[in-house]
């Protein structure tokens, strides 16, 4: 049944859909902060302004935990996002998770020392986490949707900073290095996603506005 919260409409009777989804986006990012954070706290010598997050998934002490701290986030996003399609309906949203739930899934099944390709996938996991914060965005009203938006617009700004720092200007990073610029990226959408878990756990029927 449509509402006047929101700029949406109903894409199929709630039941319990949108309360898992949001409590599956919630799980995806609690897990992955702390799974991250205890490996960065665990690897021997890790810098933290100058060490790369994917750094921590080819150190012996911290790569089990990091890696399947990543595996974990792509495939629990794969599910929210799926559970959140069936909310509002838009394939191109859908789309959108499956590219960054491949991103995190890759990179954590192929670490960072075990070849070029791993850098694809965390790039796809860095672009896809924001665009879908971006994307997501556009199916909620109020504050929410600007959250959103500005998350997003975030993370990919510092992707830029991370390509042009990388491409041998490393002066761009500033006093917090290359790790804290990789985390301007990683950890908005992170802090995002446990924003918007808790929204849709709190939140009436989300609608659905179609493709």
């Amino acid at each position: 049944m449509a509402t006047e919260r929101s700029d949406i409409r109903v894409h199929e009777p709630r039941g319990d859909n949108q309360w898992l989804t949001g409590l599956v986006f919630v799980a995806l990012a609690a897990q992955f902060m702390i799974g991250s954070m205890l490996a960065a706290s665990m690897a021997p010598g890790y810098d933290f302004a100058q060490g790369a997050i994917s750094d921590l998934g080819a150190i012996d002490e911290t790569a089990p935990l990091f890696n399947a701290s990543l595996v974990a986030a792509g495939a629990l996003n794969l599910v929210g996002g799926y559970l959140f399609y069936r909310s509002h309906g838009a394939r191109w949203i859908l789309a959108v998770y499956i590219f960054a739930a491949l991103g995190a899934t890759g990179a954590g099944v192929v670490p960072l020392d075990a070849g070029d390709l791993h850098g694809l996938f965390a790039l796809a996991a860095f672009l896809g986490f924001n665009l879908e914060a971006i994307a997501s965005g556009t199916r909620v009203a109020g504050p929410m949707k600007a959250i959103s938006a500005i998350t997003g617009l975030v993370g990919i700004a510092f992707v830029a900073v991370m390509a042009v720092g990388d491409a041998g200007n490393p002066a761009v990073f500033g006093p917090i290095g290359h790790g804290g610029a990789e985390r301007m990226i990683v950890y908005p959408p992170m802090l995002w996603l446990l924003a918007f878990g808790g929204y849709l756990l709190a939140e009436p029927p989300i609608d659905a506005a179609g493709d």
